[in-house]
């Protein structure tokens, strides 16, 4: 599968972990982050994609703005922004661990009135999800090793006969 956003031009077997797309007013808009799972109080790129119709044929230009919301309160906003692209990508620095709130206001496109806004669930990366990934890791590591502790001595032991 190729990746639709911009900046990825390899095939990836699966969706980036923190994307998410919705359609609406006849419009997509697709968003992800870069690295999947921004950390804290580091940069960190915001992908965001407008496409048009069932077709998703991209769009010439747009003008969008981005509230980001944690706890219900809103921590952060973007405001609109003229883009002369179906895509835009930009810094983001996360100061929050765990799931954010992210709607994004589509302004003034053709065929609609007013405002369309879209609602995703983003997510930032705790300090425990190293910890989570290392002890998967060595999970799968001692797995191993105790596959081979059991079965390499019989292979050894029939290809010696």
């Amino acid at each position: 599968m190729f990746s639709s956003f911009s900046g990825f031009s390899s095939a990836y077997a699966h969706s980036m972990f923190n994307s998410a797309e919705q359609s609406y007013g006849g419009y997509r808009v697709q968003v992800a982050t870069a690295p999947e799972f921004p950390q804290i109080d580091e940069p960190s790129q915001f992908l965001i994609k407008v496409t048009k119709g069932f077709d998703y044929d991209e769009v010439d230009s747009f003008t969008m703005g981005i509230r980001v919301f944690y706890n219900d309160q809103q921590v952060d906003a973007i405001p609109p922004t003229s883009v002369q692209s179906s895509h835009w990508d930009f810094d983001y620095v996360w100061r929050n661990i765990g799931n954010h709130i992210v709607k994004v206001d589509l302004y003034d496109m053709e065929g609609t009135d007013g405002v369309l806004t879209y609602t995703f669930n983003m997510g930032t990366q705790s300090p425990f999800g190293i910890v989570f990934i290392g002890a998967i890791t060595t999970g799968a590591f001692v797995f191993l090793g105790v596959m081979l502790y059991i079965y390499l001595p019989k292979l050894l032991k029939k290809s010696k006969q």
